[in-house]
């Protein structure tokens, strides 16, 4: 049945007529689409996952300029967030083997398959930057761990040359299924995502160093906050009808909390934090709290969409009128 607001159209001979427009409903008022099964698991995933990626090319870059306690701080938390990430993963699935089984082939064309071998090559190599730093001072002398000292550096650069393809392989994974939420944001998923995860990983590194190590953080924080809102702002006004799962509800709510945590904690970075270690720390908590609440606004809108028939007809309908104007 379709129902709505009256609209004009030509008739045969050429009058207007006065027809309805349609307002798509399913069968026995069910969705078009199944909703994914995934658990609030996977938002954090999203998140812890690009905290690793934006911890250690902060990390990297604190390697290369001498800042010792930045370093460590991005590396800690760069393993803390792979490790989070592979708990959360390997938890949705189910079954711990399924990563494992992942890693039988590699299919270009598979966005999960992709996401897979990024993140073995992401972690490898982090892992090991990041067990030199909990070597204890004791042993530092001994030749395991100046051979590993030694590794550590290559390794780390290895990692952070692979962080961008972490950060914003999940935005492919997401953009690339049937869910509207998600695949109406294709364009610009990625963007915000990448600029997410610098944002995070520059606020952990100035809630954990000095101020006058936190120098570096502070600019890739800056730089990728800016990237996020800039991002998700053109992400927002391209959707759409597909914008109302993004608006209304839950999703709404973490949205529009996600943007006033980024924004302050944009304004601190810039403003305060390179004066004090307080306003560091606390324009870095918001920043985090930004980064996390944006993945999980992003999963619940896409949760949304799966239950109006409109978000999956109406862009379905756009898309068909363009290509026949075309």
């Amino acid at each position: 049945m379709f129902q709505g607001s009256m609209r004009r159209r030509r008739g045969r001979g050429g009058e207007p007529t006065v027809v309805p427009d349609a307002e798509f409903r399913s069968y026995y008022g069910r969705p078009v689409l199944k909703a994914p099964v995934w658990e609030w698991k996977i938002a954090a995933y999203l998140f812890t996952g690009g905290l690793a990626a934006g911890s250690s090319v902060v990390a990297a870059g604190a390697d290369l300029t001498g800042r010792e306690k930045l370093r460590r701080a991005g590396w800690l938390g760069a393993l803390g967030g792979l490790l989070a990430s592979l708990y959360l993963l390997v938890s949705d699935l189910g079954r711990p083997e399924r990563f494992h089984h992942m890693l039988r082939v590699a299919k270009p064309t598979s966005p999960m398959s992709v996401g897979t071998w990024i993140l073995t090559a992401f972690g490898a190599p982090a892992g090991l930057a990041a067990v030199a730093e909990l070597v204890p001072r004791r042993l530092r002398r001994t030749w395991p761990a100046r051979l590993l000292r030694r590794l550590a550096r290559p390794a780390g650069l290895a990692a952070a040359a692979t962080a961008p393809g972490v950060a914003s392989y999940t935005a492919v994974l997401l953009s690339h299924t049937a869910v509207p939420g998600w695949n109406e944001a294709r364009d610009e998923l990625p963007f915000v995502f990448t600029g997410s995860a610098a944002a995070s990983g520059g606020g952990l590194g100035m809630l954990c160093a000095p101020v006058e190590e936190a120098g570096p953080a502070r600019v890739f924080a800056a730089a990728g906050a800016t990237a996020e809102l800039a991002a998700a702002a053109v992400m927002h006004r391209r959707l759409g009808v597909v914008a109302e799962a993004h608006d209304t509800g839950r999703a709404g709510r973490l949205r529009r909390a996600s943007e006033v945590a980024t924004a302050a904690g944009l304004a601190g970075t810039v403003l305060l934090a390179g004066r004090s270690r307080a306003a560091g720390a606390a324009s870095g908590l918001a920043l985090l709290a930004g980064s996390a609440l944006q993945r999980f606004a992003v999963f619940e809108a896409g949760m949304a969409s799966t239950k109006d028939p409109r978000y999956v007809v109406v862009p379905q309908r756009e898309r068909g009128a363009a290509s026949r104007g075309s």
